[in-house]
C-alpha cells in the first residue's frame, strides 16, 4: 500500500512539473512576443512542442509567428522554408481538433500567404479557394474571431483587386470568379476593428479599402486610429508610418 501512494505521489509531481514547465515556457515565449523578439518568440514556442507535442496555443503561435517571419525574408528560398514550417504546425493543430476555430483560421493565413510565392496559376487558384474554406469554417465555428474577420475581408478585397493574368487563371479554376465585393471587404474589416482595437494591419486594410471606395473621410478616420496604435508586432512600426504618409496625402 505505502508503495502505491508513493508512486502515485510521484506521478501527481511529474504531472505538475510538467504543467509548470509547459506553462512557464509560454509565459516566457508571450514575453518575447511583447518586447517584439519574435524569431526568439518562434524559437520559444518551438520548444514548448518538444514538451507538449499537441499544445494547441503553441501550434497557433509557431503558424502565425513562421508566416510572419517569413514575409520579411527577401531570399525567396527562406521565405518558402518559412511557409512550409507554418504549414505544416498548421496541418498539426488541424489534425488535434478540426473544429477549432483558431487551427482553422491559421490554416487559412497559410493558404492565402502561399500565393506570395506561387507562380502557377492552378495553385494560386486553389490557395485562393483554401483561404475561403478554411476561414468560413473558422467563422462558423467562431462569428466573432476577430483576425478571421480580417482574413475573410482581405480575402474580398484581393479579389476585386486580382491582376488580370491571376483573374483570368481564377475564372479557369472556379468556372467563373467568386462572388466578392468591395463592401464585403468593407463589412468584415469593420467588424474586425470593432473586436480587435488594436490589430493594426486590418486598419492599413480598410483605409486602404476606403479610398478605393472614393470615401476618403472614412479612410481618415481609420488613418488616424492607426497612427496611435500601439506597437504589436514587429510590422507595426513600418504600417505607423506608411500610415502616416497616407493620411497626409488625403489631408
Amino acid at each position: 500500500m505505502k508503495q502505491f501512494v508513493l508512486i502515485l505521489l510521484f506521478f501527481n509531481l511529474t504531472i505538475n512539473s510538467f504543467a509548470q514547465s509547459v506553462d512557464e515556457l509560454l509565459k516566457e515565449a508571450q514575453s518575447l512576443e511583447y518586447k517584439l523578439q519574435e524569431p526568439e518568440a518562434l524559437e520559444k514556442y518551438k520548444s514548448v512542442l518538444l514538451v507538449d507535442a499537441n499544445n494547441m496555443k503553441a501550434l497557433i503561435k509557431t503558424t502565425e509567428l513562421s508566416i510572419a517571419i517569413g514575409a520579411r525574408q527577401t531570399d525567396k528560398k527562406n521565405k518558402s522554408l518559412y511557409y512550409q514550417s507554418a504549414m505544416s504546425f498548421a496541418e498539426r493543430a488541424l489534425a488535434i481538433d478540426s473544429n477549432n476555430a483558431d487551427a482553422n483560421y491559421i490554416t487559412a493565413l497559410v493558404f492565402s500567404k502561399l500565393n506570395d510565392i506561387e507562380k502557377k496559376n492552378k495553385k494560386i487558384s486553389a490557395n485562393i479557394k483554401s483561404t475561403k474554406l478554411y476561414v468560413d469554417k473558422s467563422l462558423q465555428l467562431n462569428p466573432n474571431h476577430a483576425k478571421a474577420n480580417f482574413l475573410i475581408g482581405y480575402w474580398h478585397y484581393e479579389m476585386v483587386n486580382l491582376s488580370g493574368i491571376k483573374k483570368t487563371a481564377v475564372k479557369l479554376f472556379y468556372g467563373s470568379l467568386p462572388n466578392s465585393s468591395l463592401d464585403s471587404a468593407i463589412f468584415f474589416m469593420e467588424k474586425c476593428k470593432a473586436l480587435d482595437q488594436y490589430y493594426m494591419l486590418n486598419y492599413m486594410v480598410l483605409a486602404k479599402a476606403y479610398i478605393q471606395d472614393n470615401k476618403p473621410t472614412k479612410a481618415i478616420a481609420v488613418l488616424q486610429k492607426l497612427i496611435k496604435l500601439p506597437l504589436r508586432t514587429a510590422d507595426d512600426a513600418t504600417m505607423k508610418e506608411e500610415g502616416k504618409k497616407m493620411l497626409e496625402e488625403l489631408q
